[in-house]
């Protein structure tokens, strides 16, 4: 095949899929943003979500893919730069994502949910972002508060872990930990006494499912957030974790927000994996779901 028709084979490719989106968009939300004369949005508060391309080839099309993900498209331009508003988006997303990361979870926010706390080895902030390996780690006074404030032998032992995103915690535990905790319950199972550990990586849970003798442990903890979101938590879950636990020993379920997994689905979820794990008596790769 010649080069002329190689690229008629790619632009019936292209085509077919522009067609295929545009049959399955659908009653769209998304509408076009009518650009000034400077190239940018007269009305600032419009969603950038929005198509902002003036007169695309397929509309259509393009109104499609934006439906089915939240990625940057069809922003456009002002000259060589971004248009003013979509400048603006970007960095109020950058600065959600900053104060994910560095805001602690409200004291409020635990007392409401009866959790009790302790921090691992981390001083600060600074310090949780370059030292890993201290977010593993409880010091002994942690130790002592767990022991004596915690249900041992549990079954099922969960834990609350800020992680990278406190917002992802305040926004999806409420949700999640009461719908896993009345699952577990109704299938038989008995959970521990949940808590909140400060500063903490998805390893320290190792430290506490030992401590307790807890036969699985789950850790809802706060995910790297980006700028299409910066509430997305995971769950990460592994049966009875001792000092040898290699990463695949785990297993976990991510993106856990109002717009992927929602909260109240993923932790009915969370407990039938969970009750497999019992079942099973394993997890991570070891276990066939």
């Amino acid at each position: 095949m010649g080069q002329t028709g190689v690229i008629n084979q790619v632009e019936q490719i292209v085509e077919t899929v522009l067609a295929e989106l545009a049959r399955r968009r659908g009653t769209a939300k998304i509408q076009p943003v009518f650009l000034d004369g400077e190239g940018d949005q007269a009305d600032p508060l419009v969603e950038a979500s929005q198509v902002a391309v003036p007169n695309p080839a397929r509309l259509d099309a393009l109104i499609a893919m934006k439906e089915t993900t939240p990625a940057r498209l069809g922003v456009w331009r002002a000259g060589p730069r971004y248009r003013t508003i979509t400048l603006l988006k970007f960095r109020a997303d950058h600065a959600t994502a900053v104060d994910a990361v560095f805001r602690p979870v409200s004291e409020k926010f635990l007392a409401d949910l009866g959790l009790f706390t302790v921090q691992t080895e981390v001083k600060n902030k600074d310090e949780y972002l370059t030292r890993p390996d201290l977010g593993r780690r409880l010091p002994p006074e942690a130790m002592e508060t767990i022991k004596a404030r915690c249900k041992p032998n549990p079954q099922v032992q969960i834990i609350v872990v800020d992680g990278l995103s406190s917002t992802a915690v305040e926004a999806n535990v409420r949700d999640v930990l009461p719908a896993m905790t009345q699952g577990l319950t109704a299938m038989g199972v008995t959970v521990g006494t949940p808590f909140f550990i400060r500063y903490g990586r998805v390893g320290v849970q190792d430290q506490v499912g030992m401590a307790l003798s807890a036969e699985v442990m789950v850790s809802l903890i706060g995910e790297r957030p980006g700028l299409a979101t910066a509430e997305s938590m995971s769950a990460y879950l592994i049966y009875r974790p001792t000092k040898d636990t290699i990463e695949s020993d785990r297993m976990v379920v991510s993106n856990i927000h109002r717009g992927g997994t929602p909260p109240v689905e993923a932790g009915a979820h969370l407990a039938t994996i969970v009750k497999k794990i019992l079942d099973a008596k394993t997890s991570g790769v070891k276990l066939r779901l």
